[in-house]
């Protein structure tokens, strides 16, 4: 590839460290309101914190085409406070009672004022991008916004059910890939990237956020509770069939079949523990399956990036997926 990758989270947070506190600030005031309720639950989930990749990844991509304005800072602003939304949504959908380790928004303040909240998140987030002037960065978050929304009552319609892999893999672009590739794709924009290069920053993206959700996914039937911030095994909790389960259906006995359907049908570990699945995942290698397609996902996000000159901005970029496929949470 002709590059180096040696460096660390440590530089890269270093690289990033005034724009990611600046980005804090400007979150903390785009979602004040002379409503109450929305502030205090828009300061909640701003403190919640969060790993804050999504628009680190809008700022790489600006920097690594040499953009200094302000604009890269109110839009990684503007994505954060996407994501956030979607999070609220997602967790009245989910009913979670956990969210990083706290108490989920909804459990707080209740299901239709956080339905609202989330709403008036994704409104704000957009009047913040039209202060931009930039039509192709609107249409870029309009399109976001409606495939993200699709993918959840995609999901929602899928409970419960036996999914392909290609189904999965459609599911987690809309919910998680999509979000990551747009970052991409603004940063470039802003940086006045021709159509080869949005195109290879978009497909960097996508690829680095099909290996974040497929770590995630895993993770969440591997890792503690302690660890992950909320309950071990949600997903299959939820009904939601992930990688490495879909992996186990395809190759396992009808016994073993059954016992992973019963949970996934009854959205509760009844009769089936956890450690069974477990076992049943071990068994045909589903795990690690799973994990080496977030390594070959990982690596492709890498080879979309190599057309660009070397900088620590690529470096930082090129550092991004071994974090994501690493990563214990």
């Amino acid at each position: 590839m002709g590059t180096t990758t040696s460096i660390n989270g440590k530089e890269i947070f270093d690289l990033l460290r005034d724009d990611i506190a600046a980005i804090e600030e400007q979150f903390g005031h785009d979602t004040v309101s002379n409503v109450a309720a929305i502030t205090e639950i828009g300061e909640y989930l701003r403190a919640g914190g969060g790993k804050r990749i999504r628009p680190a990844l809008l700022l790489l991509s600006a920097k690594l085409l040499g953009y200094q304005g302000d604009g890269a800072v109110k839009l990684a602003s503007v994505v954060e406070i996407i994501h956030t939304a979607t999070l609220v949504h997602d967790d009245i959908i989910d009913e979670a009672q956990i969210r990083r380790g706290r108490p989920a928004a909804n459990t707080q303040w209740g299901n239709s004022m956080c339905v609202l909240a989330g709403d008036w998140l994704y409104m704000q987030a957009f009047k913040i991008a039209v202060q931009q002037r930039n039509f192709r960065i609107l249409d870029v978050l309009i399109e976001l916004t409606q495939q993200m929304v699709e993918g959840e009552l995609l999901q929602m319609e899928k409970l419960g059910k036996l999914i392909s892999l290609q189904e999965h893999l459609d599911l987690i672009y809309r919910k998680t890939a999509c979000l990551f590739s747009v970052c991409m794709r603004v940063g470039g924009i802003l940086g006045g990237a021709t159509e080869q290069q949005e195109e290879r920053l978009g497909l960097y993206g996508r690829d680095l956020g099909l290996a974040f959700q497929i770590v995630d996914d895993v993770l969440d039937l591997t890792a503690s509770e302690s660890v992950l911030g909320k309950p071990v095994a949600s997903d299959l909790r939820e009904g939601k069939a992930t990688m490495s389960v879909i992996h186990a259906l395809e190759r396992c006995t009808p016994a073993e079949r059954r016992q992973i359907e019963t949970i996934l049908h009854d959205r509760a570990f009844n009769g089936v523990t956890h450690a069974d699945i477990l076992t049943i995942l071990n068994r045909y290698a589903s795990l690690e399956f799973a994990s080496k397609e977030a390594a070959r996902y990982a690596e492709a996000a890498r080879q979309a990036i190599c057309i660009f000159p070397d900088s620590e901005f690529k470096r930082a970029l090129l550092w991004a997926p071994e974090f994501v496929v690493a990563r214990e949470k």
